[in-house]
């Protein structure tokens, strides 16, 4: 092999595991297939594979393309190469299997042409375990790309470092970490998802959720479980205390009234590989963070009313829109509990960050939020008409308190009404704070309008002239003048 050669299957490695969504795999694959900057996706990757194929062609030939035999980094390097190679043959196939799950649900699929991949990967010198390992690697791999792509729609920069961070929330941040073993380990690392309501913590918790491992099953000809079966939600916030304790854990038959017989709990049903997202977690009891805390601490949990410890083999994914670092502080969420939740912390970017970052955000949302309500791909039309509306009635600056989740109800509002006026909400406190700040600090205010603005802060937080006059020494009938300057009162 040359010196040239041997270059090629470096970089070609390197592509192998790199992450989908990060600018180095990008220039990779412009180094690799050679296309001209300013190809499309589709142009870069088919000179990708069209150079790779020629590649294992050469080294077939020339009986250089057999693992056995090779040791240490050389071996290393070829079989990258060539699991690139064969990934890349059965990209087609594995999107036809994801969308048939999607379509059958808890049902394992059986998959046609898993003896053909596995043949092709035991070709160039896999054993047999090695084969149908990376075969479900390779089915791991494409599902994260899958959900991480199609479930957090977006162009802006944050929505592309979110897509980044997710997948190695799957798969590491140095695939070899998770190649040496972490592939059957990645239940100890648990993920915290913060950001305000509505901003798609469900989205990025199911694009997580759907990505886990799942061993291939030769005998069934299939992978031993589903991946909608893998991924399981709950919103703590909608259960009081005692039935929350039973919906996650189970409870036995007499444990309490009106429990008849026994029951399967959340982390009962969860599958070996599977993930349990724990919506609202800022919103549960201290009792129930101790319960939590027992089961990501010691992998076990009781079912109300039973001695009987309960292995969990899962991951916990866990999300909330309430300042936990303030909780802890108050004591109302314990510190223990949020320190086993945050192998990682992935902050979702608010909408009017989104768009404030890129503008044409908003149109791929759109096009996104219309498909999904219709069923089916919709025309430009459609999102220009909801867009016009959008302009007409709350304007570029409107800043979607509600995230996502407004915008799409939003969307239907308009199908429904032609108009949406959006959430009208008083300018608090912090917004007041803000202005002032803003004002002294760009030198804008004069003396008057320092007063004012002042003695508004004053009175919205104790809420009389007498006091405010007292902390300001201003007589009551001043006071009064200025808060009415600012509008707080008439």
């Amino acid at each position: 092999m040359t010196d040239q050669e041997w270059a090629f299957l470096e970089t070609v490695a390197r592509a192998a595991f790199a992450n989908p969504f990060g600018e180095t795999r990008g220039d990779l694959d412009f180094a690799i297939g050679g296309a001209p900057r300013g190809s499309s996706s589709e142009e870069i990757l088919e000179s990708v594979l069209s150079r790779v194929a020629t590649q294992v062609e050469s080294l077939r030939r020339r009986g250089l393309a057999d693992l056995k035999g090779q040791r240490d980094n050389r071996r290393e390097v070829l079989r990258r190469f060539c699991l690139f190679h064969v990934f890349h043959r059965h990209v087609d196939h594995f999107d036809r299997l994801i969308q048939a799950q999607l379509q059958e649900g808890d049902k394992p699929c059986r998959v046609s042409f898993a003896r053909q991949a596995l043949e092709e990967l035991s070709g160039f010198g896999l054993t047999t375990e090695e084969a149908e390992r990376t075969f479900a690697v390779f089915y791991q791999l494409r599902r994260a790309f899958y959900f991480i792509r199609n479930g957090l729609v977006g162009s802006s920069p944050s929505m592309k470092a979110l897509r980044r961070h997710l997948w190695d929330c799957v798969f590491t941040h140095d695939v070899r970490w998770f190649e040496a073993g972490l592939w059957n380990r990645m239940e100890e690392f648990s993920i915290l998802l913060l950001g305000e309501t509505g901003t798609g913590k469900g989205a990025a918790a199911a694009a997580i959720g759907r990505s886990g491992f799942i061993p291939y099953d030769p005998a069934r000809n299939g992978f031993s479980e589903s991946f909608t079966r893998n991924f399981v939600a709950i919103n703590l916030s909608q259960y009081s205390e005692g039935v929350l304790e039973s919906e996650l854990f189970g409870h036995k038959k007499g444990s309490f009234t009106g429990a008849v017989e026994n029951h399967e709990g959340l982390f009962s049903r969860c599958a070996p590989h599977g993930v349990i997202f724990l919506d609202e977690i800022g919103d549960v009891s201290i009792p129930v963070q101790i319960k939590l805390l027992q089961v990501l601490q010691e992998r076990v949990f009781f079912p109300v009313g039973s001695h009987e410890p309960r292995r969990f083999s899962g991951r916990i994914v866990a999300a909330t829109n309430r300042p936990l670092d303030e909780m802890m502080v108050n004591g109302k969420f314990r510190e223990d509990l949020y320190y086993r939740l945050c192998s990682d912390v992935v902050t979702i970017p608010p909408l009017r960050q989104r768009l404030q970052e890129e503008p044409a955000e908003l149109e791929h949302l759109l096009d996104a939020i219309l498909r999904r309500i219709a069923g089916q791909p919709v025309s430009g039309r459609e999102r220009q008409l909801v867009q016009k509306v959008l302009q007409r009635d709350v304007g570029r600056e409107y800043d979607w308190p509600g995230n996502v989740r407004e915008l799409e109800q939003a969307v239907k509002r308009i199908i429904l009404t032609g108009r949406y006026q959006g959430v009208q909400r008083e300018k608090g406190k912090g917004d007041a704070m803000e202005r002032l700040a803003a004002g002294l600090r760009d030198g804008a205010l004069n003396a008057e309008e320092v007063l004012a603005a002042y003695c508004g802060l004053l009175y919205d937080t104790h809420g009389t002239y007498e006091e405010v006059s007292r902390r300001t020494q201003l007589d009551r009938r001043t006071v009064k003048k200025y808060v009415q300057m600012c509008g707080r009162e008439q």
